[in-house]
């Protein structure tokens, strides 16, 4: 969420922002700095009101005293008045800031100056790539015929248990996916973050901290009972830690790690591109997740954005790095940049990894604030990445692997898988 002092020291800049997320913050933004003047004038108004009741009544007692009785009567009656009116200002105060609050929360964070224009994912600005993408020949088979041929994932038992979106990993599928969990996190860990176990739901006030409501409800699974939403990502639970939180310089970098289930809706979604492990409404992630000072905020993104380079290049597959767009950004990020590894047997590139950071957007939500070297209170800035999505590595996993005796597991895997082969 914008502080309302980015909006009011340069609302022209702020409306110039937006528009590159191709956002129209004009009418909204001249609405926030309205209702802004009128909570300011309303407040200096209840300010002085309480200020002229407080000496009112501390006088009256004086006015008993000189047997003044009549003026002590007019002072009552006008304290009397004075706590009427202040009923209607105080109400008039909470009116107004909440429906400030109603309106801070719909606008986007700024995009930062690094990111380019542009509407749509063909406007992403490709970074840097590496890799070598195997030539596997015309009989090679999407990731969904090996995963039948070799009993690794069955999605139509997945279909019967839950519905579309839910597979059933079995025997070395499901290895597959413990071992890269593991090392993942072991990865993690070993760069300095500390491992955490999230839970998988949270309240509201949770998924309102790191901005995925009231943006993205539509997306979360609510189990409306209990009023908990199933985690789209780690990076929800992970964050929360730090709501209403008071930091000291000493604590920074703050460093987390984590592996959760994951759970989207993906409404709408539909056709090749949700075919096998595309797009799923449950799968398995590993996120990494730090809290910084403003200054190392962007020193802290690069950090993270060649943590991620270096995984997908331990496990041999052919990656790009794209900066996104404003169009193409989330509601929440500042700067984001999109890890994809090309799968072989489909031709495309698949996305496997958003490294984001929200400045301080997050952070005014959250309340996570630290000390300064001054002893002021300061807004922290977020960031937040996938290290990485499990679904769409395992696709470009057993596509590029694919050989005549079965599928090779990388090197990196072996210790952790148990075996070399899939056959």
């Amino acid at each position: 969420m914008l502080t309302l002092k980015t909006i009011s020291e340069n609302p022209e800049l702020v409306i110039k922002k937006l528009a590159k997320k191709h956002f129209d913050g004009k009418e909204i933004i001249e609405k926030v700095l309205d209702i802004d003047q009128t909570r300011k004038k309303t407040q200096t108004t209840l300010d002085a009101s309480l200020a002229e009741s407080n000496s009112l009544s501390k006088h009256i007692g004086q006015l008993m005293k000189e047997g003044k009785k009549t003026e002590a009567e007019a002072a009552k009656n006008r304290v009397s008045e004075l706590k009427s009116e202040n009923k209607i200002l105080e109400d008039a105060l909470r009116q107004a800031e909440q429906d400030l609050q109603d309106l801070l929360v719909l606008i986007p964070n700024l995009p930062a100056d690094e990111v380019p224009e542009g509407r749509t994912p063909e406007d992403n600005v490709v970074e840097r790539t590496g890799g070598t993408i195997p030539d596997l020949g015309k009989d090679a088979l999407p990731h969904w015929d090996l995963a039948k041929k070799y009993d690794l994932i069955d999605f139509e038992l997945g279909v019967k248990i839950s519905g579309a979106g839910f597979p059933v990993y079995k025997g070395k599928g499901a290895r597959l996916q413990r071992a890269l969990i593991n090392y993942f996190l072991d990865k993690a860990r070993e760069a300095g973050y500390m491992e955490v176990q999230p839970p998988y739901v949270v309240n509201a006030a949770s998924g309102y901290g790191t901005g995925q409501l009231p943006d993205k409800e539509g997306q979360m699974y609510h189990a409306t009972l209990d009023d908990l939403y199933l985690i789209p990502t780690a990076e929800v639970p992970v964050t929360n830690i730090y709501r209403d939180v008071i930091l000291e310089e000493k604590d920074f970098p703050v460093m987390n790690t984590a592996y959760s289930a994951c759970f989207r809706r993906e409404a709408g979604s539909y056709g090749k591109d949700v075919r096998g492990l595309n797009r799923l409404h449950q799968f398995d992630k590993v996120e990494i997740v730090r809290i910084d000072k403003p200054e190392h905020s962007y020193q802290s993104l690069k950090e993270m954005v060649a943590h991620v380079q270096s995984l997908v290049e331990e496990l041999g597959l052919p990656w790009r790095i794209l900066r996104l767009c404003g169009g193409d950004m989330s509601f929440t990020s500042a700067l984001t940049f999109d890890f994809e590894v090309f799968s072989a047997a489909q031709q495309r590139w698949l996305e496997v990894s958003s490294v984001s950071n929200f400045e301080s957007y997050q952070a005014n939500r959250l309340k996570c604030r630290y000390r300064d070297a001054d002893k002021k209170i300061q807004l922290v800035h977020t960031l937040n990445g996938s290290a990485l999505a499990l679904p769409r590595i395992v696709a470009a996993l057993l596509e590029n692997n694919q050989t005549a005796e079965g599928i090779r597991i990388p090197d990196a895997l072996v210790p952790y898988t148990g075996f070399e082969f899939i056959n």
